[in-house]
């Protein structure tokens, strides 16, 4: 089950940016009332763009038509999914938003696997989303479901543009260039919506803090993670993320969920781990999105 390295301290690692990526969205909840969800956005994809343009040193000259495309493409993915979900955690706590949002990687690796079985599994996430609403959907605000699904699908949609991007470009210079088109597309609404808090730098100061705890950080830890896990330890592991999401809502938000809701969210996390190992994704596939 491991490549090479010690797999305890490597699968801590991912669990840590978990932690990390949590705790970001946590701190963007608690900035909601000052910049808005999508003054947070921009922010976090404004300041993860920087990071990633220090880091990658990318190019923009050179690139064919087709490169740009998918840059666009993965960028606008990035903006779409990152605003639904921080609108759904607007309506939603933190562990019931993942876990919705979960569906979307979740159904693409049932339909990429070609197998009957995973529509099994596919069942039980359907069953672990009906048992999330079993104390009354009347409870959970169906505004948030839908951004929450709606995060999901683009999160699907950002796998499949992040396999063009890694095809038309080296190492994270694509990344790079999608996070600058991301950011750039987030800007107006965000500008909007935050007002005149971006003229207070210590909320600023926090905003990077969130893309640093929600995006720099984990992706740090995961590419060191890759090195000593296989692709399918690595999946599982990332499959624990709405367990995470729960926890963090509990400790740094106060978010209680009901016997129901965590039921649903233990459903949800079995079909994603069986849905792993029966389709056999590559690590990369499900991976957190890190914009």
């Amino acid at each position: 089950m491991t490549r090479t390295g010690a797999p305890a301290s490597a699968a801590g690692l991912v669990v840590v940016g978990l932690a990390c990526q949590e705790a970001g969205a946590s701190l963007a909840v608690l900035l909601f009332p000052q910049m808005g969800p999508l003054g947070m956005v921009m922010l976090r994809l404004v300041f993860s763009a920087l990071v990633l343009l220090l880091i990658a040193r990318p190019s923009f000259r050179g690139h064919r038509s087709s490169a740009w495309r998918a840059a666009v493409q993965l960028g606008t993915a990035l903006a779409v999914m990152n605003a639904c979900f921080y609108l759904a955690l607007e309506k939603l706590s933190l562990g019931v938003a993942v876990t919705i949002e979960v569906l979307g990687p979740l159904v693409l690796s049932i339909v990429a696997s070609r197998r009957a079985s995973a529509w099994a599994w596919a069942g039980l996430a359907f069953a672990g989303v009906l048992a999330l609403g079993a104390g009354g959907w009347g409870d959970i605000d169906p505004v948030g479901v839908l951004f929450a699904l709606g995060a999901g699908a683009c999160w699907a949609w950002y796998i499949l543009s992040s396999a063009r991007v890694g095809a038309e470009f080296r190492k994270l210079d694509g990344l790079a260039l999608a996070m600058v088109v991301g950011a750039a597309i987030s800007l107006p609404f965000g500008i909007v919506n935050a007002g005149e808090s971006l003229l207070r730098i210590d909320l600023v100061a926090l905003g990077a803090a969130v893309a640093l705890l929600s995006s720099t950080i984990p992706y740090a830890l995961e590419l060191v993670a890759l090195r000593r896990l296989t692709a399918a330890a690595f999946s599982i592991l990332m499959a624990l993320a709405p367990a995470t999401a729960a926890l963090a809502g509990f400790l740094l938000l106060g978010q209680h969920l009901t016997v129901w809701e965590m039921g649903g969210i233990v459903l949800v996390i079995a079909a994603s781990m069986g849905a792993i190992r029966a389709g056999g994704r590559r690590a990369d596939d499900i991976a957190e999105p890190i914009g």
